[in-house]
């Protein structure tokens, strides 16, 4: 089991309220991911579900027992952090062993679990290695698999990706995921790349200023932000968002439009722009156009649309895709709801 309630959950530091006051479920087995920018609170929060900072007010259950006040080692939780942390003078498998060595485990049991942690994560070839001859993603499995032998209730990470390269970080966001489905136990996992978060996420929660801004799956959050901020946070490349006349004409304070959600032509569309930067990466280009009267959007186009700085293009966007949002920052439904009422 391996569900986790907060109730009210509150962090303050001084007179700086970091967390105001969150309510949250977390469901056994889940793989639940926080996101949001730098000092958004999402480590905090991760920190006090893992019973390393104290609540400043609220509850945190586990499996429906109150936790709040327990020490984190009388939590059944593991924590994965973004340094590795791993103790240079040891053997991969004394790393991986360590905290059942503390806890005074019979030493057939020990070898036993590590033995199953290596397999899973296929590091039974650098068992006898030190982690200054391992690499950086082998290192962080070592540190997952310290974690794993202790068969915790739920999982924690806290930005483990950070330190490896782009090829690296793509490499392990498989592992982690395929992790998840071997143990079947709830797996949080705090990020600021809202990439990591979409493409390993049952669910996400989308921080802002300690505030949850919106719960949902990443298709939910994609397709229906609830605000301004979950629009332009979820997606990638972000979501163009215009004020002005055009978004006066369609009932709204402002209207969003993401890049892969419009069509390109070098000949007529709806609106006339011209390209400031193509990028062009192969499967895809975007092109970053300076729109007649709307001002600076993002396009997606096919890898092999043909332009460059300068090229005058027209750029249509899909009225059924439109978003529109309220001078609250509020969505107040799409076009294609609005022309059917």
């Amino acid at each position: 089991m391996g569900s986790i309630t907060l109730k009210r959950v509150s962090k303050v530091f001084g007179e700086a309220k970091v967390i105001p006051s969150i309510d949250l479920e977390i469901n056994d087995g889940e793989f639940v991911v926080f996101v949001g920018p730098s000092g958004c609170g999402k480590s905090t929060l991760l920190r006090l579900i893992a019973g390393l900072e104290d609540v400043s007010g609220g509850q945190i259950l586990i499996d429906g027992k109150d936790m709040t006040g327990n020490a984190p080692a009388e939590r059944g939780l593991a924590m994965v952090f973004q340094s590795y942390a791993l103790y240079p003078h040891m053997s991969v498998r004394n790393n991986i062993a360590f905290p059942l060595k503390m806890a005074k485990l019979d030493k057939a049991l020990i070898d036993r679990k590590v033995t199953d942690a290596a397999r899973v994560l296929n590091l039974t070839d650098y068992l006898e290695r030190r982690p200054s001859q391992l690499s950086g993603g082998q290192r962080q499995r070592v540190a997952i698999g310290r974690a794993i032998v202790r068969e915790p209730s739920a999982f924690l990470f806290d930005e483990p990706l950070s330190n490896l390269d782009a090829a690296l970080r793509g490499t392990m966001r498989l592992e982690i995921s395929e992790l998840h489905q071997q143990l079947a136990t709830t797996m949080i996992y705090v990020t600021h790349d809202q990439v990591e978060a979409m493409t390993m996420a049952d669910k996400i929660v989308v921080l802002n200023r300690g505030n949850i801004e919106q719960v949902g799956s990443p298709l939910d959050l994609y397709r229906s932000p609830r605000n301004l901020f979950v629009a332009g946070f979820i997606g990638s490349p972000r979501m163009n968002l215009v004020t002005g006349a055009y978004a006066k004409a369609l009932d709204a304070h402002t209207i969003g439009v993401r890049p892969e959600h419009v069509t390109l032509s070098h000949e007529s569309g709806e609106w006339k722009g011209t390209v400031n930067v193509a990028e062009h990466l192969g499967s895809d280009t975007f092109l970053h156009v300076e729109i007649d009267g709307i001002g600076p959007i993002t396009v997606r186009a096919g890898g092999e649309f043909s332009c460059r700085h300068g090229d005058t293009v027209y750029v249509t966007p899909d009225r059924t895709r439109i978003h529109r949002f309220n001078a609250d920052g509020l969505a107040i439904g799409s076009i294609a709801g609005a022309a059917g009422a």
